[in-house]
């Protein structure tokens, strides 16, 4: 396995810890689990493409990896009524749109690829969840916690635009 699979399976292994961590109130415990985590995702990337080690595994495993570690952050702040729960209702619509219509493509050997729009989108989610936790970790800021929800609600904006561009620009998927 190589170096970007292995940071990619180190994210996913990351959940779990970060999830403890989190629900144990160990916020910045938690904060540093996901940080790190979330710069193994911008790392993974970089190193497969300049020393050319792009593999089936990573093109799956990496988009969920990043779902797995930023969803279980969303559904913390739901339990802990930080977010509603109808803006993970939204996103996960967009993700399980998006992955049917490339499941479909893939049955007919087309790849469709990520868009800058769904790139902006988890990068926008990744730096809401981190702002979100500073905030649990010091409650005394209070800015830091309406920047984190400003940001997420960005996110959750940037998700629907991403969601309608994808279908739009793969329409005639939905006639294969």
């Amino acid at each position: 396995m190589n170096l970007p699979n292995k940071l990619t399976l180190a994210r996913i292994i990351a959940v779990p810890f970060f999830i403890a961590a989190f629900m144990m109130k160990f916020y910045m415990i938690s904060l540093v689990i996901f940080a790190l985590a979330s710069l193994t995702d911008m790392l993974d990337g970089k190193i497969a493409r300049a020393r050319g080690l792009v593999t089936n595994f990573g093109k799956i495993m990496d988009p969920l990896a990043d779902k797995i570690l930023v969803y279980s952050a969303l559904c913390l702040f739901i339990d802990i009524r930080v977010i509603a729960g109808w803006t993970l209702i939204i996103i996960l619509a967009r993700e399980f749109t998006v992955a049917g219509m490339r499941t479909v493509a893939a049955s007919e050997g087309r790849v469709l690829a990520a868009g800058m729009s769904g790139k902006i989108k988890t990068v926008l989610q990744m730096i809401a969840v981190i702002l979100i936790i500073l905030a649990l970790a010091v409650p005394s800021v209070s800015v830091i916690m309406t920047a984190g929800l400003v940001v997420f609600y960005a996110s959750l904006a940037m998700t629907v635009y991403s969601g309608c561009e994808y279908v739009l620009q793969n329409k005639d998927v939905f006639s294969m």
